[in-house]
């Protein structure tokens, strides 16, 4: 058995614990009233009622005897809970149903019945067998903000095909994009189809709500994870569709603006945006060379474009005299887009990003801490704070049931 000194070790070693402690309180109230009834699983779905909950929702995650499928996904863990779960599960809470039986599906229906919002993010074949589609949805409560998060979405012959984010990264274009020149397709480094989606179904879904207190009617919602990724790369479709230039991998270094990429310093990478002639002109007064950026074939974004790699090289020289931090001050105090290239330890432990309670360590009055991410809106001059913390499974089992 572990003792209390061992765990405080532990804790000691775990990054998170280090950020500022925040006790759960009151989220922002904007849903204050609006009950949402979850049954989605993994991150999608999880984190688009999660946005709901910290704009004051109250969230109920429906679970199977097994959990949501996120519960089992790591290592990872942390104090016996899985890492991606707590990320998008906070100011819910847990309770363990047998959809496939009379009692399970008599308690599910009277919750719904007394909710404004459903989420479900079974494929639509699944959806019917358990009747948790729509149709059915509708028959506890008329009036209901039904939301579906699918791959493909609910109508179309790809509408049954299973679904992950990298499997709708793939769809979407932007693996194709993503990557040196000569290397081989990426993903990119996040779930991003899951959390657009999820965003997608939060954001849909307050319209929805808006639009109900006006007229009274519920609303069908269904959210693609191949649309929601692929409406990711609109400014790169865009300029295809316009153009019939086919976007190719290249680092990043191919950006409409001529000059949008990372560079080398004498130390450490950075990044560079010079995305208009007032930038540009400025760029060079602060490198000492007015006159090379006043060249008449550097006089335009696409005349830099046609002269990148001069451009480029010559930039690339003289970074690579100087280390990172002091670039980073000679642009900062010129008005010059640029940053560093950070780790996710480095971005974790960035002080600007705590102070305004992005990064911190939640707490209730159990003892119990988890780290978390936070909303990332500041609404009225503060942030958002959590109500609870992500639900154990089956937590709240007699406070909702019981009901």
């Amino acid at each position: 058995m572990r003792t209390h000194e061992q765990d405080s070790e532990t804790h000691d070693a775990v990054p998170g614990y280090a950020l500022p402690r925040v006790k759960t309180g009151s989220a922002f109230g904007f849903l204050s009233g609006v009950r949402v009834v979850d049954l989605t699983t993994s991150v999608a779905g999880p984190y688009g009622t999660m946005l709901l909950s910290d704009f004051g929702a109250d969230v109920i995650k429906v679970e199977r005897a097994s959990g949501d499928d996120a519960r089992q996904w790591g290592p990872p863990f942390l104090d016996g809970q899985a890492l991606w779960f707590t990320a998008v599960n906070r100011n819910k809470k847990s309770v363990v149903m047998d959809l496939r039986s009379d009692e399970g599906r008599a308690a599910l229906m009277k919750l719904v019945s007394e909710a404004d919002v459903f989420v479900t993010n079974q494929p639509p074949d699944v959806q019917r067998k358990l009747k948790l589609d729509y149709e059915h949805m509708r028959e506890a409560r008329e009036d209901l903000i039904f939301v579906s998060i699918t791959g493909f979405g609910l109508s179309g012959p790809r509408a049954e095909l299973t679904c992950y984010d990298l499997i709708a990264e793939g769809y979407s274009g932007i693996m194709d994009i993503t990557g040196a020149g000569e290397g081989a397709p990426q993903k990119i480094g996040a779930p991003a189809a899951d959390m657009l989606a999820g965003q997608d179904a939060a954001m849909a879904t307050m319209a929805a709500l808006m639009d109900r207190q006006r007229t009274g009617q519920g609303h069908k919602i269904d959210i693609s994870l191949v649309e929601s990724m692929t409406r990711f790369l609109t400014c790169r479709i865009s300029s295809y569709l316009g153009s019939g230039e086919v976007p190719v991998r290249s680092g990043g270094t191919d950006s409409v603006i001529a000059i949008y990429q990372p560079f080398d310093t004498a130390d450490l990478p950075i990044n560079l945006g010079l995305g208009s002639d007032a930038i540009w002109a400025r760029f060079w007064s602060a490198m000492g060379d007015v006159e090379y950026g006043q060249r008449p074939e550097f006089a335009s974004n696409a005349l830099r474009r046609e002269n990148r790699a001069e451009i480029v090289g010559r930039i690339q020289e003289i970074l690579k005299t100087r280390p990172r931090a002091d670039w980073l001050e000679v642009f900062a105090s010129s008005r010059i887009p640029a940053g560093p290239i950070n780790r996710v330890d480095e971005v974790a432990g960035d002080a600007e990003l705590q102070a305004r309670g992005l990064f911190f360590a939640l707490e209730d009055g159990e003892g119990r801490v988890v780290p978390q991410i936070g909303l990332g809106i500041q609404i009225d001059d503060a942030p958002c704070i959590p109500r609870g913390l992500p639900p154990l499974l089956g937590e709240h089992n007699d406070e909702i049931l019981g009901e």
